[in-house]
């Protein structure tokens, strides 16, 4: 007969030591003495013991994954955060499942999914009995993009990462500039706020008016947005796009109608994702791969009771200046 495969009962008896801490040593877990983790390891080794995540769990009520919760897996933002997420958790020994909530009737396609020790969501933009509806899962839940009292949170300054790019292309000499936001409907999420507030700020400590296009997020949106701005009477001289994607539309649409950037517009997105370096645009960081990873490790960190439940993580947002952006072309040909 086929000998029967050690079990963590088998090594726990040879350690001389309980099947808890056999778990807490096979899972790197803190708290156990090195000459005791010595011990496990070595017996582990000697029976030839392959470490099961059920058997394990039975011991210590885990069930070694995440579920990470996004609104959709097709736009590049999503993708990036989950790679970081995923990576984060694969160093604590975590396996990660993905959920897709339809964004149409939110609450009532949250997942409550029970076979996962934590919920991390990805730029849902939840409403407090959003996060009671998680919480009754009774696992920690890490809110990624967006910043609420009381809960783990990893999230950028939305409202200085505009400001910050308002105010480039006013030290570059634009008061001419066309602000272009996205909104569904009557509906515009707590971000696109926080970045347009950030603009509107700015503009208001300038003396200058503000000169905002609101569209249907997207490619689609930016062109959409050229459209209006180009029926005008007066074109800009800068164009800041609340994200790359619109940037990208606005990019199109100018090139199609014949407009030279920067030479006639600057243009100016927010983001940083891969084609914008591609097609040399002047982007805001928002670094979502950061934030996927900041936020597998809180929640690791959580599980492990080594970081409160509450904790708030806020990565920095950075201007990334590149060809898309320069002086009106008014100022240079006046300093030529």
């Amino acid at each position: 007969m086929p000998k029967r495969p050690s079990s963590m009962r088998d090594v726990a008896r040879r350690a001389g030591v309980s099947l808890s801490t056999v778990s807490r040593v096979l899972r790197c877990a803190p708290g156990v003495a090195p000459e005791v983790r010595e011990r496990v390891r070595r017996s582990a080794d000697e029976l030839s013991y392959v470490v099961s995540r059920n058997a394990s769990g039975l011991v210590t009520g885990r069930t070694g994954r995440v579920a990470a919760v996004v609104p959709s897996l097709e736009p590049w933002f999503f993708g990036a955060v989950l790679s970081g997420v995923g990576e984060a958790l694969h160093r604590s020994d975590l396996d990660m499942l993905v959920y897709q909530v339809d964004v149409r009737d939110r609450a009532g396609s949250l997942p409550l999914p029970r076979n996962s020790d934590a919920v991390i969501t990805v730029a849902l933009d939840l409403a407090e009995e959003e996060c009671r509806l998680l919480d009754r899962v009774g696992v920690p839940l890490v809110l990624t993009g967006q910043r609420v009292p009381g809960r783990a949170c990893v999230f950028v300054d939305n409202r200085a990462g505009t400001a910050a790019a308002t105010r480039h292309l006013l030290n570059l000499g634009h008061t001419r500039i066309a602000y272009i936001g996205s909104r569904t409907g009557s509906h515009i999420s707590r971000s696109s706020r926080d970045r347009l507030a950030g603009h509107e700020s700015v503009m208001g400590e300038a003396g200058i008016r503000p000169w905002t296009v609101l569209k249907p997020s997207g490619y689609e949106g930016g062109e959409l947005a050229v459209g209006e701005l180009l029926s005008g009477q007066t074109l800009p001289t800068a164009v800041l796009a609340e994200s790359d994607d619109m940037a990208l539309g606005v990019h199109r649409a100018l090139r199609r109608s014949g407009i030279a950037i920067p030479d006639a517009i600057s243009l100016m997105g927010f983001g940083n994702r891969d084609v914008t370096e591609v097609l040399d645009l002047t982007t805001v960081d928002q670094v979502p791969r950061d934030i996927g990873v900041e936020a597998g490790l809180l929640t690791a960190d959580i599980l492990e009771e080594t970081r409160p439940f509450d904790t708030h993580v806020e990565l920095p947002t950075q201007i990334i200046p590149r060809r898309s952006t320069a002086a009106p072309k008014e100022t240079r040909e006046s300093s030529s």
